[in-house]
């Protein structure tokens, strides 16, 4: 990758006509290291949300040596970038077929599930031909937990409930070397009184089911800094977890895990998109809903934005932008702050674009960034410098 030092020289070297990714790999270097280190237990990065080798590289070499993986392409991917990582498969549906490679072929030991029905598929799946089965599996059960404290929602699709949770529980201790319990609060929890609510919910179903629980991973859901979403200090967040994990009855020797996607990558990207025109307060710039944009659109994700013009003088005004592509629904709310003299080919840097950003990229109608560069200018957020002002905590933070 070629090296600039921010957006703005981007855009005076090359002034592209499609947009470009910008990386910033000591930002995700910084929020890895603060993980690895200031997190009380095993910190491992949820490859969904952004699954670039190079990124994963960068993690590795700042101590993130645990990856959350969803899928047999992503055991696959990790383990050709990463051959010594240790690998989490923690879809809690998977195939047969996918159990059988991650085991026998990658190594893999750990597997989530919510069913009775997973738990059979895993115990077959990791059972030799000669029918010996496994006697190394760590399987995690995942316990479905609120997500009302979180921007989106995970709580619908997966989980077994805490009524179910106690048979569950004792079918997978029989089939097990560790037995966990793993949960999702949901996406950009904005207060850490997410995980103490699930905490307790696991308390409660370790009492039920009476069982040796030597895992407890509480999942992913740690935030980013977005406009309109500026979520207390991650210390917080660490503080209460390890306060409730403490108190849990569980094994003297359990082991505390998390998740972090977003709070890992966020900030490791940004894009540059060219405005191509200006309708009123609409812009119709080059990447959109089917590009780096697609929570933009989606879920009206507000990312921050800055004009890289020199010449724009007026005060900010709020716009809506589209998309590059024929369809309506390539359309992103906002509202976006930008000085209210912005004009067609004046070019923008979308930030906090790391996460989920390069993931959920299509190629429809043949658009979306091809070229990525590196700049080292710091991120438009982060919760990493240690310059942010604290926001006012609420009764929940108070707790420590």
């Amino acid at each position: 990758m070629v090296n600039f030092p921010d957006a703005q020289a981007v855009v005076r070297a090359l002034s592209p006509d499609d947009a470009v990714i910008l990386n910033r790999p000591h930002a995700a270097a910084r929020a890895a290291r603060f993980f690895a280190e200031k997190f009380p237990g095993t910190a491992m990065y949820a490859v969904k949300a952004n699954p670039s080798p190079e990124l994963i590289r960068i993690l590795w070499d700042n101590g993130i040596n645990h990856y959350d993986v969803a899928s047999i392409g992503e055991v696959r991917m990790v383990r050709e970038t990463l051959p010594t990582a240790k690998l989490c498969f923690m879809h809690p549906v998977k195939t047969a077929g996918a159990i059988r490679e991650a085991y026998f072929q990658h190594g893999v030991k750990t597997f989530s599930l919510d069913t009775l029905e997973e738990l059979a598929k895993i115990v077959a799946a990791t059972t030799t031909p000669e029918g010996v089965a496994a006697e190394d599996l760590q399987l995690l059960v995942r316990l479905r937990v609120s997500s009302e404290h979180s921007e989106l929602s995970l709580a619908a699709k997966f989980g077994v409930d805490l009524a179910d949770a106690a048979p569950l529980l004792q079918a997978t201790r029989q089939h097990c070397d560790a037995l966990g319990i793993c949960f999702h609060v949901g996406s950009q929890a904005m207060t850490p009184f997410a995980y103490v609510q699930a905490l307790e919910r696991v308390r409660a179903a370790i009492a039920e089911a009476a069982v040796t629980v030597d895992i407890i991973d509480v999942g992913g859901g740690f935030p980013s800094s977005y406009p309109g979403m500026e979520p207390p200090p991650l210390e917080d967040y660490f503080a209460q977890i390890h306060r409730y994990f403490e108190m849990l009855p569980i094994s003297y020797s359990a082991e505390l895990w998390a998740e972090p996607g977003r709070a890992l990558s966020a900030e490791y990207s940004s894009i540059v998109v060219k405005v191509e025109k200006r309708r009123d307060d609409e812009l119709y710039i080059n990447d959109g809903a089917y590009g780096a944009l697609f929570d933009a659109a989606h879920v009206e994700w507000r990312f921050p934005v800055r004009a890289l013009e020199d010449d724009l003088t007026q005060p900010e005004a709020e716009f809506a932008f589209y998309g590059p592509t024929c369809d309506d629904a390539d359309y992103m709310k906002g509202p976006f702050l930008l000085p209210a003299d912005i004009q067609a080919n004046d070019y923008i840097e979308v930030g906090m674009l790391g996460a989920y950003g390069a993931a959920m990229q299509t190629r429809f109608n043949g658009f979306g960034a091809t070229r990525a560069f590196v700049v080292e200018d710091e991120p438009m957020a982060s919760l990493y410098r240690g310059d942010r002002v604290r926001p006012v905590s609420d009764n929940v933070v108070s707790l420590r």
